[in-house]
């Protein structure tokens, strides 16, 4: 009879992780590596398709942004160039508000002119109606003293 054989002797190995394992030659193990590639390549692109997506969301974020930026500071900027132009248009107002002012200061004071001498021209033909009544009657009494 033939003895049991023992088993060879094993040399120890150190405990290497999953990732620095030496590839194993049987055919399950294969099929495990290249499942394992598969999802890592997957992975991968899915990555990079959500970088790309993420980029260019970015992108549009800030052009979107941007475009925001310029629409409310074009509103601003027209609001201040209005306020600019209707600040000019106050000044001219009031310098013209002065003006007329002036203006009415002098038609103020000819027509009190022209009232204070149209006042004197009739007193002075009532002081004239006034003489030549009394120069009629001075007439009329020196014909009757005349006639007499």
């Amino acid at each position: 009879m033939n003895s049991p054989q023992r088993p060879s002797a094993r040399t120890r190995r150190p405990h290497l992780p999953e990732c620095e394992k030496p590839p194993q030659s049987n055919p399950t193990g294969n099929d495990l590596e290249s499942s394992l590639l598969q999802i890592f390549t997957d992975h991968h692109h899915t990555s990079l398709r959500l970088r790309e997506t993420t980029e260019k969301a970015k992108k549009e974020a800030a052009r979107v942004a941007d475009l925001l930026v310029d629409k409310v500071n074009g509103g601003v900027q027209e609001s201040f160039v209005n306020e600019k132009r209707i600040e000019m248009e106050i000044r001219s107002l009031a310098a013209s508000i002065v003006r007329f002012m002036k203006q009415s200061d002098q038609w103020l004071t000819a027509t009190h002119s022209i009232n204070t001498a149209i006042k004197e021209i009739g007193d002075f033909e009532n002081w004239m109606k006034t003489m030549e009544y009394d120069c009629k009657s001075i007439t009329t009494a020196i014909h009757n003293i005349h006639k007499e």
